[in-house]
């Protein structure tokens, strides 16, 4: 197993060589948590759903952008907002809780704070918030999954950081690892990551034997029963935790 200490940018990549659900699949195997835990649930859409897999270290923080900030202007003069993202390991991923009410109304993250974020060295933003400034966002390969758009950045600006959040019930604290593409997003224990490459290559193996099989001219409703009962993907219930 690795700690955050121990995961290399060789640990990371391989990571990134797969989708999110199969990813997702990995984890269920180790039994770490119940499987209705550990992802983001219909909060945010990715919006880039063509670029690669998104994984970093989350950089935490809550911000409104309804009514005016009571000090500073905004984010751009938040350099202790920066310098926080900055001391966390990379890459770096922007998750942004948006406290209003109704969240949503301005957009946090535009052109502007995805370039400064990726000068360092993040990778992309979750929020329950709104994003902005699109195409020129996907210019710079900086994934975003968001709750809406917003023409506007209104007053949005930061209230606090580094502190845990919660986007879509799940609760992201600062230096989690995430991984995220079309299909979502989802936390990755540190303790799994060495070891989650092997796991989910075997399950692509097993899904690709299944697959083909349903293909294929000796496919029958007696030999898919059989293979079920026998295949590793079957559901392992009860939860038990290691």
């Amino acid at each position: 197993m690795s700690s955050r200490k121990g995961l290399s940018a060789v640990d990371l990549e391989r990571l990134r060589e797969f989708d999110a659900c199969t990813v997702s699949n990995a984890i269920e195997k180790f039994s770490v948590r119940l499987r209705n835990e550990g992802f983001i649930s219909r909060a945010v859409r990715c919006r880039f759903p063509d670029l690669p897999p998104m994984v970093g270290y989350a950089a935490t923080g809550r911000i409104r952008t309804a009514s005016p900030p009571m000090t500073h202007r905004c984010y751009y003069d938040r350099m202790d907002w920066w310098t926080y993202v900055a001391s966390l390991p990379k890459p770096r991923v922007i998750v942004v809780q948006d406290a209003d009410g109704k969240p949503g109304m301005g957009a946090f993250v535009g052109e502007i704070h995805a370039s400064i974020a990726l000068a360092l060295d993040c990778v992309g933003c979750v929020t329950n918030g709104a994003v902005r400034d699109l195409p020129a966002i996907k210019a710079l390969n900086f994934q975003l999954f968001s709750g809406n758009l917003s023409v506007s950045h209104s007053y949005a600006h930061i209230i606090d950081f580094s502190e845990p959040v919660e986007i879509g019930g799940l609760k992201i604290r600062s230096g989690d690892l995430l991984h995220g593409d079309r299909h979502g997003v989802l936390n990755v224990p540190l303790e799994l990551v060495a070891d989650i490459p092997a796991e989910a290559s075997k399950i692509l193996a097993e899904e690709r034997e299944l697959t083909d099989f349903c293909r294929s001219p000796g496919f029958s409703l007696e030999e898919l029963a059989k293979r079920l009962q026998e295949w590793p993907g079957s559901c392992d219930l009860p939860w038990r935790p290691r």
